[in-house]
């Protein structure tokens, strides 16, 4: 299933064995992808590279998540942010970012690639997204 050119797609998860194979997953449908550890250094890629989609693990060192899918979504509105997590405790973050007023899609760990493929292929629409380099 080819992707739409230009489409991004930041990776964020402090496994990097997860972010770098979901990384290949997702350049192999043809996206454009970039790959963070921390959510930190995520946050320096987006001041250069917006995406149009953020796969976020909601368990991180530092800032969760949640707490980083509320920062690129009041910084970049058009990005849509996919939570994953295989951690009992993300309900109660989840809720915790439903009263500040942000919905997130949470998917659970593990989750087969051609799921997460679907899932993906279906939030970003296949129109061209022209973006400055």
């Amino acid at each position: 299933m080819a992707a739409a050119p230009n489409r991004r797609i930041l990776i964020l998860d402090d496994e990097v064995a997860i972010a770098e194979s979901l990384a290949l997953i997702f350049r192999g449908c043809g996206y454009e992808v970039r790959s963070a550890y921390t959510a930190e250094q995520a946050i320096e890629t987006i001041s250069k590279w917006q995406p149009d989609l953020a796969i976020v693990d909601v368990m991180l060192p530092q800032m969760n998540g949640i707490e980083f899918g509320i920062v690129l979504t009041s910084n970049y509105p058009m990005c849509r942010v996919v939570l994953v997590s295989g951690h009992p405790g993300a309900a109660e973050l989840l809720e915790t970012a439903r009263r500040r007023g942000c919905e997130f899609e949470i998917l659970a760990k593990p989750l087969h690639p051609d799921v997460f493929v679907e899932i993906v292929s279906k939030m970003l629409p296949r129109s061209s997204n022209a973006h400055d380099a």
